[in-house]
């Protein structure tokens, strides 16, 4: 979990910025490149305000969805391979379903952190609003209450399934490809 959580905030330091210029992409009326983007929040906003806005909120998202994720793929992948397959090793197909399952709890539990996240990479700055975590957090909670904070539940959840399901079956699938073909059968430790 430790490794995932670095992992993670390393990722962010190219996925916010990536981020930042898509949302803002999506959610414009003009037809700017994403370079012209992604320099207007530089230069107009500055580095953290602009192009890393929301990174702090982004890591409060991804750390405790690996934090939820991992054990829970492992935990999943235990049971199924002891309890159903008599310690047999899992097929790439079984630990993609192990994947998706744990994929979508992870998902459908931080999506109040995935809301803020959102709305603080989005939000127009001025005078009169905080972007700080918290006070994004109360924001949304007193507008709309629990629906509010797990607004885009469904959709998540189903896309990190789907997600969860392809990139765990496919790590499962290299792993074993590279066990059979390039160590000559020596195994490989998660």
């Amino acid at each position: 979990m430790l490794g995932a959580s670095l992992g993670e905030v390393v990722a962010c330091i190219v996925r916010v910025p990536m981020e930042v210029v898509k949302q803002r992409r999506q959610t414009s009326s003009s037809h700017n490149s994403s370079w012209k983007i992604a320099y207007d929040a530089y230069s107009k906003e500055g580095f953290f305000k602009g192009l890393y806005r929301g990174f702090g909120s982004t890591v409060l998202r991804e750390v405790p969805f690996s934090f939820i994720q991992l054990p829970i793929l492992e935990y999943l992948k235990n049971v199924y391979r002891i309890k159903l397959k008599n310690n047999i090793n899992l097929e790439p197909w079984e630990v993609a379903n192990c994947g998706a399952v744990a994929g979508g709890i992870s998902a459908g539990l931080t999506t109040p952190l995935d809301v803020v996240k959102t709305r603080i990479m989005l939000a127009e700055r001025s005078l009169n609003q905080s972007l700080r975590y918290g006070a994004v957090w109360k924001e949304v909670y007193v507008q709309n209450g629990i629906k509010g904070l797990f607004a885009g539940f469904v959709p998540r959840v189903m896309w990190i399934t789907v997600g969860g399901y392809i990139f765990f079956g496919m790590y499962d699938y290299s792993k074993n490809l590279c066990n059979t073909y390039l160590l000559d059968g020596a195994e490989l430790e998660d």
